[in-house]
């Protein structure tokens, strides 16, 4: 098992290549398939177009200086990424009482939970007592509707939208690791040819990054319905599978130092628009497995390259906002909901795979879906409490 040690001598320069490339694979993938996830839920809850790249911008440049800093630090193909899950559920929630500066403030108070994580080990453990299947089963629910965009897009708009899920659905089949990233490049090609049939002018200034900041504002709504529920879907859904994806290839994740990067970084983000990183779960394999390297002691280096990799693609964030923004009607609703397949059919899965927990996952299911909101508060949170009692009613008096 590798554990945090101090930094060493870095290893000659002719062994980096191969993780140095596994890295940028990483940023790559990760950045690519769902920024577009990242957009649209920062749009749902109120963000302008210019405040929405504000945020793409602020969680690229903070993973990646994570990453840096966490990889440097412990010697470990530690990887950070953006809350893509939290994202959908930005997604889902829409705009709660105050508004976008509201939503701010709850990225705030996501950060302040994150770093209490890292001070009071008993936050932590009391996350992980939320039963497994009600935490996936929430999430699911979520990613519902986004998951739905690219069937409702084949009637809206088939043109624009038979590419793109074509071209996903075939490397699906030959290239899986790539399917979504290629599917965003056919996604941008239909945005290039309808801009040029279309004869509309682009302008430039769309193309340069900025951050826009925001004071945040706090109301209970968007404490109750946007903090609560990303800090736990953070949590269950990106920092506890990271950590084990981590461990799977030898590596022990210095826990208490992760959620201090992480928290401060969210921290340091939401003000631009950020709305949360955390470890990094399905990408993470990416940089920590022997394809990285085939030594293990050498493979920290992807975590590195990655960082350096978030960096630098967060210098094109307006670009990739504009490419939204331009984009003809269901196109990249479309690139989204397919970047959340994976993770919507991994959610069903686990909530319902303990048949003793299937009824109260199907609650909260089913609660999250309908995309209610009662008091101002988001059907995410409601979702929780409604699984939650139903699993206390069926559970009373069993041991």
């Amino acid at each position: 098992m590798v554990s945090a040690s101090a930094p060493s001598a870095p290893p000659p320069p002719a062994r980096l290549s191969r993780p140095i490339v596994a890295g940028i694979v990483t940023a790559l993938v990760g950045f690519t398939s769902s920024f577009a996830v990242v957009l649209t839920g920062l749009t749902a809850v109120g963000a302008s177009s210019a405040q929405a790249a504000s945020g793409l911008l602020a969680v690229s440049l903070t993973m990646g200086l994570a990453c840096i800093v966490l990889a440097w630090r412990y010697r470990m193909p530690i990887t950070v990424a953006w809350s893509t899950p939290g994202a959908a559920l930005l997604a889902a929630t829409g705009v709660v009482d105050g508004g976008w500066s509201a939503a701010v403030g709850a990225f705030l108070v996501t950060a302040a939970l994150i770093l209490l994580t890292a001070v009071w080990p008993a936050l932590g453990g009391l996350i992980a007592r939320i039963p497994p299947s009600i935490a996936q089963a929430m999430l699911a629910g979520v990613l519902l509707p986004l998951c739905l965009a690219p069937i409702t897009g084949l009637a809206t708009n088939p043109w624009g939208v038979i590419p793109v899920v074509l071209t996903w659905l075939i490397f699906a089949r030959l290239a899986p690791r790539w399917a979504v990233p290629l599917a965003f490049v056919a996604a941008a090609i239909v945005v290039a040819v309808s801009l040029v049939q279309a004869g509309a002018p682009v302008d430039a200034g769309l193309l340069l990054p900025h951050a826009e900041f925001t004071a945040p504002t706090f109301t209970v709504g968007a404490l109750v319905g946007i903090a609560l529920p990303l800090f736990i879907v953070t949590m269950a859904s990106q920092n506890v599978p990271g950590v084990a994806i981590m461990r799977s290839f030898g590596y022990e994740v210095p826990w208490r130092p992760a959620m201090l990067v992480t928290g401060v970084g969210t921290a340091l983000g939401a003000t631009a628009g950020g709305h949360a990183i955390n470890l990094a779960a399905i990408s993470a394999a990416l940089a920590a497995s022997p394809d990285a390297d085939p030594d293990p002691k050498r493979r920290w280096v992807a975590g590195l390259s990655t960082g350096v990799s978030y960096l630098v693609l967060g210098g094109f964030s307006a670009a990739f906002a504009a490419l939204v923004l331009l984009a003809p009607e269901a196109v990249i609703p479309a690139v989204a909901g397919l970047a959340l397949f994976a993770a919507f059919g991994s959610s069903v899965q686990q909530a319902i795979d303990d048949p003793g927990e299937r009824i109260p996952a199907v609650v909260t299911f089913l609660v999250a879906a309908s995309g209610i909101s009662v008091l101002g508060v988001s059907a995410a949170f409601w979702a929780l409490v409604a699984g939650l009692l139903v699993r206390a009613v069926l559970h009373a008096g069993r041991r």
